[in-house]
């Protein structure tokens, strides 16, 4: 079975950082992905809201460089989880990312960090870099 995603999006709101019992940290944010598409002559747009589950080495670096309104890219695989609430079966479909890309430039980091990068901003660029 294959089981891989890809998504583009901008998160929603501020990533949420917390720690499983063991120490491992786990980095929980939702992306809003617009889809275009063409119905009959008119022009639609679609907007899905998916939430992403980071554990691990990337969590942290998520959880400080990404801020509400950052784009993203994503790549992981889909998981459904469940639990039971008032005596009713609930589930729910997440991201469970194996890695993130922080997209945008300088000016969209927040903080007015360096942007870009797969597990933080990219080091500063020196004097015998010709950019």
């Amino acid at each position: 079975m294959f089981n891989r995603v890809i998504f583009i999006g901008n998160l929603t709101k501020d990533p949420e950082l917390r720690y499983s019992p063991q120490g491992t940290p786990i980095c929980t944010f939702r992306l809003a992905v617009n889809s275009r598409f063409k119905q009959a002559a008119e022009s639609k747009e679609e907007v899905l809201f998916i939430d992403i589950v980071v554990f691990g080495k990337q969590a942290e670096p998520c959880s400080q460089y990404l801020a509400k309104g950052r784009p993203a890219l994503v790549e992981g695989r889909l998981r459904e989880r469940r639990w039971e609430a008032d005596g009713q079966q609930k589930s729910k479909m997440e991201v469970l990312a194996q890695s993130v890309r922080f997209l945008g430039g300088r000016d969209q980091a927040p903080g007015g960090q360096a942007g870009g990068g797969e597990f933080g901003p990219p080091p500063e660029e020196t004097m015998d870099e010709p950019f």
